[in-house]
């Protein structure tokens, strides 16, 4: 099962390999050279297939759980000072997203979304201090009768050029729904209040959904 978002770039790179398949196999006389450019395309299509895949998950929500929103290695967890909503200290986990991982974005606890903004940004690597603030992002609160609110951050990457959020101020979160995707290598951060229980550790890897972050 693909993401919709890789809808069009799925058919577009099908349709682009077909065509260079063909013409390689009409002009391309060289044994060796044509089959190593054949290879070369149905390895770029099966790397487009592998991003855009979308894993169906069963999870049953649980109010006393924090979930990772996506798949990826546990990059960062540290007391910060929340600038943007909170303005206070909180407790960060940051999950770092290669390409080869699902890029789906998951809604980490289920509650009222009170807040969700884009900010346009640099495209620093996922892995630097600065992205956070700097790069290209969007954050989304969520109250919860459990924890209060919770904010996570979608945070573009270098090879991230296109974040997509479903949230919508007003609406109501469910835990472990698809919230939004990311396009290519990026990283989420997650502001848990400092009394959370962490349930992680540094370069422990993660699944959306599934794996927790913290409890009460």
């Amino acid at each position: 099962m693909f993401h919709k978002e890789g809808h069009k770039i799925i058919v577009i790179t099908f349709i682009i390999t077909v065509v260079l398949s063909l013409l390689v196999n009409h002009f391309v006389t060289t044994e060796w050279l044509r089959i190593s450019l054949l290879l070369t395309f149905m390895v770029l299509l099966v790397a487009i297939l592998q991003f855009f895949r979308n894993p169906k998950r069963s999870v049953t929500p649980d109010e006393d759980h924090i979930l990772s929103p996506v798949d990826g290695k546990v990059v960062v967890i540290e007391e910060v000072f929340e600038k943007e909503y909170f303005k206070e200290k909180r407790l960060q986990i940051s999950v770092f997203m290669s390409p080869l991982n699902v890029h789906v974005t998951r809604f980490p606890v289920g509650g009222n979304i009170v807040f969700s903004e884009y900010h346009s940004g640099k495209y620093l690597v996922a892995w630097h201090p600065k992205s956070s603030e700097e790069n290209e992002r969007t954050t989304v609160v969520i109250n919860t009768d459990r924890f209060g609110d919770i904010l996570y951050r979608q945070i573009a990457g270098a090879m991230a050029k296109r974040i997509v959020n479903y949230a919508q101020e007003g609406e109501h979160a469910v835990q472990a729904d698809e919230s939004g995707f990311i396009k290519f290598g990026s990283r989420v951060d997650v502001f848990l209040p400092l009394d959370a229980k962490v349930k992680v550790s540094l370069n422990e890897k993660v699944k959306g959904g599934i794996s927790i972050l913290a409890t009460k």
